[in-house]
């Protein structure tokens, strides 16, 4: 009998289990993959966004960069974001921290079936290649990214009559000389908005972009329309492109693209269709890094050092609950006795066609209220991560990392004020 079982062990799972597990729950995360992290780990996403906090649930995301700073892999970047992460270094420091609080973890491990009894859920089954066991808990949470916890358990889902979001294949690059790159795009894009460059702990950190929608003056764009001309991209291959230096691993840049464009829509609840995007993915990643190779100074002896395993997916399935949070709160700057986090991150939608990108700016920071976390259908199931009952544009602010964290924090917070009185 558990205090509380998390299904995923992402950004929002990892926070929750921490901060239970640390309050004297008996914890257990259950995780279909073999580390913690999800977007950060699995699918390379990092630096995280940065977002205005003001302190509210952050004491894993904390803890979190003081570990990470300590293990070499976490540095703060000019503009006062300290989530730039080390993903490597991240799977060691998330499994230091959860272990050290004294939460059970299980690994390649799916829920396989849900077990209810009206509007509680009282056990669940898990599958493993090794063993297949029953599970009692008094408290739940969702945070499977995909609201697949929640779909078993048959909670009402919120329909998604928006377009889908495309997804992104990450992927990093190393044996770069950094010296070399950095003098030279810094030379290139005096936009310090877009390029900028640091030495930080006595490393070179920078960050550089261009897309395909000209609501900027993208100072790399004729680059890439000579390499499309040229035969070494596709028209697809400019839609979306970023890069990062990573802490800890020099000379290596983290790429927040490709975008994966088909032809069409891309489902990220169907298999064949994230079949067809992985194939198409790895195909854009390898046109990308032989162009990097071929037009960047400094790229001439570099390699592709990871993919990563898990699609970067904005959004794909959102789970009802007891209330529903909508583009129309954010605006609002409404504000709770209780909020589940504090952000500004602006509502940011990423599509498949040109110049139809939404990165809406928000004028003053918004909360979260705490019954958007809470299963409509169970008194004893809780939603964390972007999975969460919102509005497909609400989803859009909500879905990065920071906020993820605190959702995770603040449930787990909320079954410990229920369980410790």
């Amino acid at each position: 009998m558990y205090d509380l079982v998390i299904c995923g062990g992402g950004t929002a799972g990892a926070a929750c289990g921490y901060i239970a597990a640390k309050s004297g729950l008996k914890t257990l995360i259950v995780e279909r993959n073999i580390h913690l992290g999800g977007s950060i780990t699995s699918a390379l996403v990092v630096p995280a966004m940065k977002s205005d906090r003001q302190g509210v649930n952050c004491d894993f995301y904390n803890d979190f960069v003081k570990k990470m700073s300590e293990f070499g892999g976490q540095i703060t970047y000019s503009d006062g974001n300290d989530g730039w992460f080390n993903p490597e270094i991240a799977k060691i420091v998330l499994d230091d921290m959860l272990t050290e609080a004294g939460c059970d973890i299980l690994f390649g491990t799916d829920v396989a079936e849900v077990n209810c009894k009206e509007n509680l859920i009282k056990s669940i089954k898990v599958n493993s290649k090794i063993l297949s066991l029953y599970i009692d808990s008094r408290y739940f949470v969702d945070s499977t990214g995909d609201g697949n916890f929640s779909m078993l358990a048959k909670n009402k889902i919120l329909e998604n009559y928006k377009n889908f979001q495309p997804m992104t294949l990450r992927f990093h690059v190393s044996g770069i000389n950094l010296e070399k790159f950095s003098n030279w795009i810094m030379e290139l894009d005096k936009n310090r908005e877009v390029t900028t460059s640091y030495t930080i702990d006595g490393e070179i950190h920078l960050s550089t972009a261009c897309t395909w929608d000209k609501s900027k003056n993208w100072a790399l764009w004729d680059i890439f329309e000579q390499a499309v001309n040229n035969g070494d991209l596709e028209e697809a291959d400019t839609a979306y492109f970023q890069l990062f230096t990573v802490p800890g691993m020099r000379g290596t840049v983290s790429l927040n693209c490709p975008r994966i464009i088909t032809g069409r829509e891309i489902d990220p609840l169907d298999a064949s269709d994230v079949s067809k995007a992985l194939i198409i993915g790895r195909k854009q990643v390898w046109r990308l890094f032989k162009f990097m190779k071929k037009y960047f100074p400094g790229f001439e002896e570099s390699f592709i050092s990871n993919m990563a395993d898990m699609l970067g997916i904005r959004e794909s399935r959102r789970i009802q609950g007891k209330t529903v949070y909508t583009k129309k709160d954010i605006l609002s700057g409404k504000t709770y006795e209780n909020p589940v986090l504090n952000a500004d991150y602006p509502i940011d939608i990423h599509s498949y066609n040109k110049d139809t990108s939404v990165l809406d700016k928000v004028k003053q920071p918004y909360q979260l209220p705490f019954e958007a976390l809470c299963a409509s259908d169970y008194e004893n199931l809780f939603i964390a991560g972007r999975n969460v009952s919102a509005d497909f544009e609400a989803q859009a602010a909500l879905r990065i990392q920071t906020s993820c964290f605190s959702m995770g924090e603040a449930v787990a917070k909320h079954v410990a004020n229920l369980l410790n009185g």
